[in-house]
C-alpha cells in the first residue's frame, strides 16, 4: 500500500520515528514527511530531524521548546482543538489549543528560531458530517488574520483526516467533504498550501477478515456465535466506538433461513463481542466461516495475543 501511494506521488504524515524509518526504507525522503503527533518523546523529535524531517506539529509551549532544542530551525504548525463530537470513532479531546493558544504558539516559535509554518486540525475518525470542517476552518481564518498583525504569514493548512469508509451503511461522499473544505478554504485571508491526511477511506474497504466459527450457543440473551476472531485480535474499534462502528458480516453457509446472532470472540473477556443482532444463517455450526468486510483499517495494527489467542495472518491478493 505504501509503495503504491509513494509511486502515485503522495507524501506522508507520521506519528513516530518507526514510521519514518519504514517510509525511508521505501525511498520516501524525510523532507516529504509531516510529523503530526503534537507531543513526542525528545528522542523522537531528534531522530526524525536526523532523518530529514523538518515539519513538526505542536500544541504546547513545552513541545515548542523541545523542537527548538532537538530540531533547531524547523518549521512548526499548531494543532487546533476542533471540539467536534460527531465522528463514530472519537479521536479528539486529547490534543489541540484554541485560537488564542495557536496564535501564541506560532508567535513564540519565531522567538525560538523556528519557522511559524502552518495550522492543523482533525475532525475525528470516520466522520459522517462534512459540515464538521466548517467550524475549524473558520478558526483557521481567525488565526491567519491575527498573525498578520504580528508580521507572520503561514504557508500551510492541514485539514487532517476523518473521511469515512463504507461499513454497513452508506456514508457521505468524499466530494461532499471536498466541497465543505473548499468553501472554508476560499474564505482564508490569503492563499496557502493545503494538505489532507486520508487514511481509513483509502484502505478500509480493501480488507476482509476470514474467521472460523468455534461454537454456537443459545442463551437467555439470544443466539451467540463464537469465532476465532475477536475484539483483542483485530476488532478493537468496536469497543472504541461504543458499538457504533458496525462492520458488514456474512457467512459462508448462505442459508435462506436467517437468525439474529450476537458475534463474539474467543477470549473470556466480557467485552470481547464485536457485533450484535446480525442476520446470519440460522444453521451456523462449528467449522463454518464468517467474513467481516471493510476490515482494512485499524484492525491488525491493534491486534494482540490477549489470553494467548493468535493474531490474524495477513494475506495480500
Amino acid at each position: 500500500m505504501l509503495r503504491t501511494l509513494h509511486a502515485a506521488g503522495t507524501r506522508f504524515e507520521v506519528a513516530s520515528v518507526d514510521e519514518v524509518d519504514i517510509l525511508r526504507s521505501l525511498g520516501v525522503p524525510g523532507q516529504d514527511l509531516l510529523f503530526s503527533n503534537p507531543v513526542r518523546a525528545r528522542e523522537q523529535t531528534r531522530g526524525a530531524a536526523r532523518a530529514g524531517v523538518y515539519r513538526f506539529a505542536v500544541d504546547s509551549v513545552d513541545e515548542l521548546h523541545r523542537v527548538a532544542e532537538e530540531a533547531p530551525g524547523s518549521c512548526v504548525y499548531a494543532r487546533l482543538s476542533t471540539g467536534d463530537r460527531t465522528s463514530l470513532v472519537p479521536s479528539e479531546g486529547k490534543f489541540g489549543v484554541d485560537v488564542a493558544g495557536a496564535v501564541d504558539l506560532l508567535v513564540r516559535a519565531r522567538t525560538l528560531g523556528l519557522v511559524p509554518y502552518g495550522i492543523t486540525f482533525h475532525i475525528g475518525s470516520q466522520s459522517l458530517t462534512p459540515g464538521a470542517l466548517t467550524g475549524p476552518l473558520a478558526d483557521v481564518h481567525t488565526v491567519l488574520a491575527r498573525l498578520i498583525s504580528h508580521g507572520i504569514r503561514l504557508q500551510m493548512v492541514d485539514i487532517g483526516g476523518g473521511f469515512p469508509a463504507v461499513y454497513d451503511a452508506p456514508v457521505p461522499s468524499l466530494a461532499a467533504f471536498g466541497r465543505a473544505a473548499a468553501a472554508g478554504l476560499a474564505q482564508l485571508p490569503y492563499p496557502v498550501e493545503v494538505f489532507a491526511e486520508p487514511g481509513r477511506c483509502l484502505v478500509a474497504e480493501a480488507g476482509t477478515f476470514r474467521c472460523r466459527v468455534i461454537g454456537v450457543a443459545q442463551r437467555p440473551s439470544g443466539w451467540w456465535v463464537h469465532t476465532d476472531l475477536g475484539v483483542f485480535n483485530g476488532m478493537m474499534e468496536v469497543l472504541e466506538s461504543g458499538g457504533d462502528l458496525r462492520y458488514p458480516i456474512w457467512d459462508g453457509r448462505g442459508s435462506a433461513t436467517r437468525r439474529s446472532w450476537h458475534v463474539t470472540g474467543p477470549t473470556c473477556d466480557g467485552q470481547d463481542t464485536y457485533a450484535r443482532d446480525v442476520a446470519l444463517s440460522a444453521d451456523l455450526r462449528e467449522g463454518d466461516e464468517l467474513f467481516i468486510g471493510s476490515a482494512g483499517a485499524y484492525t491488525t495494527v491493534y491486534a494482540s495475543r490477549f489470553n494467548g489467542f493468535a493474531m490474524p495472518r495477513v494475506v495480500v491478493t
